[in-house]
């Protein structure tokens, strides 16, 4: 965590990376940081400004093909994300946030850099991925069934140096075998949900790799009726 015992939660540009939603990974993070009694202090940090290297966990979202490769570039040119990473701060990405932390993707037919902090590249896949995105997780990572949402055109390749975060039982994800990936501190996925709504445990998972300690239970009633009646859903 931070100097000041603060958890620092970063969203990464709102303005071009907002798109389905996925803010709501924002506002659980902080909740169930509070439910441990953790000071939280989330910032938003649009594209025009620097992006601070002292956060604890940063936050990037779904966004349209334009806002997705400005985004991209940005982020290089600014450099911020890289030092954090370096330092060892968390990432969590979901859907064009997911793929920009690639090698590269492909926007409005061309292919971009991406950030390379995980290895894999995004290209167009043959019909749009939407529906109910299920799926079993790495048990490296310890956590139960992935739920979510998924809506995009992309199709993401998995290299030697990444791990899926999931096999695919119900949508697309990654290509209908594997969905999303991770490596080290740094986790992507096409979930939206929000993904750690449906979630909780992931939340979790990324606030123990934040603080670096263990986190007391809390009372799940709620989430947990959320996630049974979508597994169930997609079950039936």
């Amino acid at each position: 965590m931070s100097t000041d015992s603060q958890l620092r939660l970063v969203w990464v540009y709102p303005d071009l990376l907002s798109t389905y939603g996925d803010r709501g990974n924002l506002l659980i993070l902080a909740h169930r940081a509070g439910l441990r009694g953790l000071p939280v202090a989330s910032v938003e940090v649009r594209s025009d400004q620097a992006l601070p290297v002292d956060g604890d966990i940063y936050l990037l979202g779904g966004g349209e093909d334009g806002p997705q490769s400005l985004a991209s570039q940005r982020l290089l040119a600014d450099g911020g994300l890289h030092r954090a990473v370096d330092r060892g701060a968390v990432v969590f990405a979901v859907c064009a946030g997911y793929q920009l932390l690639g090698n590269s993707f492909y926007a409005k037919g061309t292919e971009c850099r991406g950030l390379e902090l995980l290895d894999l590249t995004s290209d167009r896949g043959p019909s749009r991925a939407v529906g109910e995105l299920a799926g079993d997780i790495d048990s490296r990572l310890g956590l139960p069934r992935l739920t979510g949402f998924e809506n995009h055109g992309g199709r993401t390749h998995l290299g030697p140096e990444v791990y899926p975060l999931a096999r695919v039982t119900t949508g697309i994800g990654n290509d209908g075998q594997t969905e999303g990936a991770w490596r080290g501190k740094i986790l992507g996925t096409y979930s939206h949900g929000p993904a750690l709504a449906r979630n909780p445990a992931l939340a979790d998972l990324l606030l123990r790799w934040a603080t670096g300690s263990m986190l007391p239970p809390v009372d799940d009633a709620w989430p947990d009726a959320l996630r049974k009646e979508r597994l169930s859903a997609v079950a039936s």
